[in-house]
């Protein structure tokens, strides 16, 4: 996937029912924005939320303050690794991005924060603070800016760290809305390829080949391959591997039920095949995944 295909992804996860409900309902819960960024943010990432931080909102109305959140931004998404990253900036509030994968790699992140965690913030640390908007030649009224800093949010590590795994969660999550994106229908798409699709949904569980799927919808097995990959995106092996996958990560969410069922359940016949096709996909062992499901931990 190239950078202007997982922009787009991030744009229609952004626009999903999904996403836009979660994003309210951990707003009316926390207090605190929530954002679904690309990897590389040029503006910052929570405004105009209507949970932003007021502090943070007068640090990007000026260009040397915005700079220093924008850099908050820049850290926070450096060599980004499984798990969540958490950085605190010059001000003392806490900022964190959970990233968002599709298989191995990397499309963007979830990022929360703009909260004080474990510590209020006090008179003489706000006097540091101050200090150094002074040094950067702020013009804004230091009352306004003091008034806004200490009504920052204030959580417990506790609090903070139950809260980032929630959102860890709802990232394995996206993920798989994601994928399920890759592998539905596209816009202006023909009816072969839609009837395609359809063959395959119904037949996923069963061995599958191009020239069979080809043959059900009346078209030759070359100019089908064809037309399939340029409809698509994937060739056909790699588009029934991710149909079938998905349908495993569905079946992975019950903890009562074999990988090796998993791996029938789906059509794969046999369980090497099964996890080396779902680590190609995923990016990890189906073990790994459910292991991961219940909470995912916080370095």
């Amino acid at each position: 996937m190239n950078e202007p295909e997982s922009r787009q992804l991030l744009d229609e996860l952004s626009r999903s029912r999904i996403f836009a409900d979660y994003q309210k309902a951990f707003g009316e819960a926390t207090g605190l924005p929530l954002a679904l960024r690309p990897v590389e943010a040029w503006q910052p990432v929570h405004q105009g939320n209507p949970h932003e931080n007021p502090f943070c909102t007068l640090m990007a109305k000026t260009s040397r303050t915005c700079a220093a959140c924008l850099e908050v931004q820049e850290r926070i998404a450096e060599n980004p690794g499984p798990g969540p990253r958490t950085v605190t900036c010059f001000a003392g509030l806490t900022d964190t991005a959970i990233p968002l994968r599709f298989g191995h790699e990397l499309v963007g992140f979830l990022q929360t924060g703009q909260a004080f965690v474990g510590v209020a913030g006090d008179k003489t640390r706000f006097n540091k603070v101050a200090q150094q908007l002074i040094q950067w030649g702020m013009k804004t009224d230091l009352a306004k800016v003091e008034e806004a800093w200490f009504h920052s949010r204030v959580l417990t590590n506790s609090q903070y760290q139950a809260m980032v795994r929630l959102l860890s969660i709802f990232a394995q999550h996206l993920s798989i809305v994601g994928n399920q994106l890759l592998v539905q229908e596209r816009t202006a798409e023909p009816p072969a390829i839609t009837r395609a699709r359809k063959f395959i949904d119904e037949h996923q569980a069963e061995t599958l080949s191009l020239g069979q799927v080809a043959q059900a919808v009346n078209m030759s097995s070359f100019y089908f391959c064809k037309v399939f990959k340029k409809a698509t995106g994937l060739n056909f092996t790699d588009y029934v591997s991710r149909v079938r996958i998905e349908r495993a990560k569905n079946l992975l969410l019950n903890p009562n039920v074999r990988i090796t069922e998993v791996a029938y359940e789906v059509g794969f016949q046999t369980l090497t095949h099964f996890n080396r096709v779902f680590r190609k996909v995923t990016g990890e062992s189906p073990s790994s995944y459910r292991s991961r499901l219940p909470a995912a931990k916080v370095p």
